[in-house]
């Protein structure tokens, strides 16, 4: 027990050394002083001191060699802290300052890799997506060679499968709350937005039943018209997905479609006919 207090007594004794240190250094008026011990922090991984330092000594240090390594590590210092759009602001920030710098290939990717982390699920608001692609395509341009380059092609895959999913899940809410025009008109906008979405296939069947929803719903008068928009949206799909799980159901409205339209044709002759009689 004696042994257990004196080593937690040490520990205090030792942490209370250590932060009195580190505030003695923040105190210090020696830039040399503060950004090694920054630089010293930073490699020990204490990120939280070490961006302390940096803070303080870079606005002041400007223009020397220190500066370009004090900014680049200031913005993994947020990246490790998880403080990520802070770090994609000081990665972009750096890259703009020091355009000839060695790491200025790493650090527009750290942005990259900073807005892809920050990027929210795709239930939520996507404008920090869309940001991140930007950014993405602007490092694909910028360093067609990067050994990054396949690394953000990947993110950039991943971050637009994200905007499809949102897309997909927004057309799927109109047809859930039986909005079934509006839902025919966003499953639509989607496959015209996204051609090769792994999507395609549900949504060009829920188009389909959309359609024929939205058709019982309309008036005599309309319905000819959108039993023939039905149908044009079925030989699409079944001639793009004929081994569709869906097929056969997307079959049944084309027939109950074709059945509707035939029968509108037939009583259209009885009453031409009755007509001619008179």
């Amino acid at each position: 027990m004696a042994k257990l207090t004196l080593y937690v007594w040490l520990l205090v004794l030792a942490t209370t050394i250590y932060s009195c240190k580190f505030n003695r250094i923040r105190k210090s008026t020696d830039l040399k002083e503060k950004y090694d011990a920054a630089i010293n922090y930073y490699e020990k991984k204490e990120y939280y001191k070490a961006g302390l330092l940096f803070e303080e000594i870079i606005p002041l240090i400007t223009g020397t060699k220190e500066s370009e390594r004090a900014q680049f590590y200031y913005g993994y210092c947020h990246y490790h802290q998880r403080q990520l759009d802070l770090a994609a602001y000081y990665f972009q920030k750096f890259y703009e300052t020091f355009r000839n710098s060695k790491y200025v290939e790493e650090a527009r990717y750290m942005q990259v890799r900073s807005l892809y982390e920050a990027s929210p699920p795709y239930n939520l608001d996507q404008s920090n997506t869309i940001s991140a692609i930007n950014t993405t395509q602007s490092f694909l341009n910028a360093f067609p060679n990067s050994s990054y380059f396949e690394e953000c092609g990947k993110l950039m895959r991943e971050l637009r499968r994200k905007l499809e999913r949102k897309a997909f899940e927004n057309a799927k809410l109109y047809y859930r709350i039986n909005s079934y025009k509006a839902a025919v008109m966003a499953f639509g906008n989607f496959q015209k937005a996204y051609p090769d979405s792994d999507f395609n296939e549900e949504v060009a069947f829920l188009k389909i039943d959309a359609q024929y929803k939205y058709t019982q719903q309309s008036i005599d008068s309309k319905k000819q018209e959108r039993f023939r928009e039905l149908i044009t949206f079925y030989e699409y799909f079944s001639e793009a997905y004929p081994n569709s799980r869906y097929l056969r159901n997307a079959k049944n409205l084309y027939e109950k479609s074709m059945e509707n339209l035939n029968k509108k044709k037939t009583s259209n002759k009885i009453s031409s006919l009755g007509m001619n009689s008179e």
